[in-house]
């Protein structure tokens, strides 16, 4: 991990005010601990060689000095919380600017919410006590080196010789925790995330009695965590531990030094003195630096995500440049009817309807109106008693739907129906239905599009993760971006121009609606889209309504949405 990572200096100016602050007073600090040590030798010194009448000046120079240090301890720690919170502000509110600005299918929801809560709360240790101990490092050991050496050159170079171990054990250490700090992290992430899908999914789970499996698959992912942030704990306590045994060993063997030849009469005692007290302070900054290091790595990881999240290129929401409909078929329904076997009612009735090409469509009407009806004459599973389907080839011609392969139709359609079916395979697996050779980026890029990317990364093994017969694993809203997710997959990797969806949003609580709603639009976008549903509540996506009442469209066959 870099010391101070330079996009925290680049891109917030409390950073760099705090810097220059900072920088100021370890000057300041520095200062006053040499000052400090020269006038403790020197009085301990004096009274010793039996001028103790002269002491009162030197003590109270000693005790301004101690007060003047603790005052400036103070402030710094007062000024340093104070750009903590400006920065975490800073942050936070360029993160929730950036992600407001992007498309939602980019962002996991788990992973932000964590972030702008408890993962930039933790570059409190960060700013505000591990940046002002890496000046006092930077400063401190120096200045220490430098008055030693002019006091005793021998004591210096011992010094010299032993400050160093201290940066290099802190570097090997700390390339081995930085790894479990990601883990734990990463685990943190899932939580949120999880948790954040399960709690909008509540009510769903309660119906489908999914609570008790939820509630154990969020215990099996805190026990996770917990045993990830165990281990880092672990790791930290027992480096304190060598750093401490480090420093101690390298004062000891400058005490001996300078007893040793105190003792033989070749070094004067306020020399000595001098020197045995400058000796540990060379060593104190680095330890600091080390146990401050431990504490503020979580802030640090959760900077370098966010600032990951904020590198990503926003993807504006506004809809895209149309795609070109030369190759997008229109579809046009010539006195369509449909009666389904042992029926003497037909389920559709001389239906005349056009699905120009990129265009969308909303099918209403109530249950029994022919809606369904009309999505299996698009999709091959029946053929009109009476009338026909069109469709606009290639070459401009229209081709009656019935003489197409209907495998060859089905690759130019995704489809999302009112209960999708999931399998007792994988997630992977499950998207990849139809398209079994299909990427694993391309399956990846379809689950963030379809907003199941927080579902997946809750799973104990995400994308590997066996769902159950019918899915039970997932809730409904679970099921059905997954079921979202698949569509999307069909249109990336077989450029799909005809996209149908039977009722999307059944059933669902209005939090998972919205999600699904919100890939919809995306999944629409340059389509030949059909929505089928009870009511009007999608008109906004769509650019024409079609209301069918007992098998016909009704008196007004084409409503044309305000401002389509």
């Amino acid at each position: 991990m870099r010391p101070l990572d330079p996009r925290l200096v680049r891109s917030t100016a409390a950073v760099r005010v705090h810097l220059a602050v900072t920088v100021a007073c370890g000057f300041a600090a520095t200062a006053l601990i040499l000052l400090q040590a020269w006038l403790v030798a020197h009085a301990v010194a004096g009274a010793t060689a039996g001028g103790a009448a002269a002491l009162g000046g030197t003590l109270a120079a000693v005790g301004a000095v101690a007060l003047a240090r603790a005052a400036l301890a103070y402030g710094a720690e007062a000024a340093a919380l104070r750009s903590a919170a400006r920065v975490k502000s800073d942050l936070r509110r360029r993160l929730v600017r950036h992600v407001a600005a992007g498309d939602p299918a980019t962002t996991d929801a788990g992973e932000v919410a964590t972030l702008a809560t408890r993962g930039l709360d933790a570059l409190d240790d960060y700013v505000a006590r591990y940046l002002p101990q890496l000046v006092l490092a930077a400063l401190v050991p120096v200045a220490v080196l430098v008055v030693v050496f002019r006091a005793d050159w021998i004591s210096a170079l011992v010094i010299a010789l032993t400050v160093p171990l201290i940066p290099v054990f802190m570097a090997l250490v700390g390339m081995h925790t930085q790894e479990r700090t990601r883990r734990q992290w990463h685990l943190l992430e899932r939580l949120g995330g999880h948790f954040l899908d399960v709690v909008e999914g509540l009510p769903t789970l309660a119906v489908f009695r999914r609570a008790k499996a939820e509630a154990a698959l969020i215990r099996r992912v805190t026990d996770a965590h917990r045993e990830a942030t165990m281990g880092t704990l672990r790791v930290a306590f027992l480096s304190a531990f060598v750093l401490e045994l480090l420093a101690t060993l390298a004062v000891a063997l400058v005490a001996v030094e300078v007893g040793l030849r105190l003792l033989y009469g070749r070094l004067d005692l306020e020399t000595a003195l001098l020197v045995l007290i400058l000796a540990p302070e060379a060593y104190l900054p680095l330890r600091e630096v080390g146990a401050r290091f431990h504490a503020s790595m979580e802030g640090v990881t959760a900077a370098e995500r966010v600032f990951a999240v904020l590198e990503r290129p926003a993807v504006a929401t506004a809809p895209p440049a149309p795609v070109a409909t030369a190759a997008r078929p229109a579809v046009r329904f010539e006195g369509v009817e449909l009666t389904r076997p042992g029926r003497a009612t037909p389920a559709l009735d001389g239906v005349d309807l056009v699905l120009e090409p990129g265009t969308t469509t909303l099918v209403t009407g109530r249950s029994g109106a022919g809606k369904t009806s009309l999505l299996s004459l698009l999709l091959r599973f029946a053929e009109p008693t009476a009338g026909r389907v069109l469709v606009t080839g290639a070459d401009g011609r229209e081709v009656d739907l019935r003489d197409t392969d209907p495998d060859a139709w089905r690759r130019r359609v995704a489809w999302l129906p009112q209960h999708p079916y999931l399998f007792d395979a994988s997630v992977a697996d499950n998207v990849r239905l139809g398209l079994p050779d299909a990427p694993d980026e391309a399956v990846r890029r379809a689950v963030r599009r379809a907003e199941a990317q927080a579902v997946v990364e809750a799973l104990p093994r995400g994308y590997g993760t066996p769902l159950g017969e019918r899915g039970h694993r997932l809730s409904a809203g679970q099921l059905q971006r997954i079921a979202l997710a698949r569509a999307f997959l069909r249109q990336e990797v077989l450029d799909a121009p005809i996209v149908l969806l039977d009722e999307p949003t059944a059933h669902l609580d209005p939090e998972h609606a919205a999600a699904v709603r919100a890939g919809v639009a995306r999944l629409l976008r340059g389509r030949t889209g059909v929505i089928v549903a009870h009511d009007e509540g999608w008109a906004d996506l769509a650019d024409a309504v079609v209301h069918l009442e007992g098998g016909r469209p009704a008196a007004a066959e084409l409503v044309e949405v305000p401002g389509a």
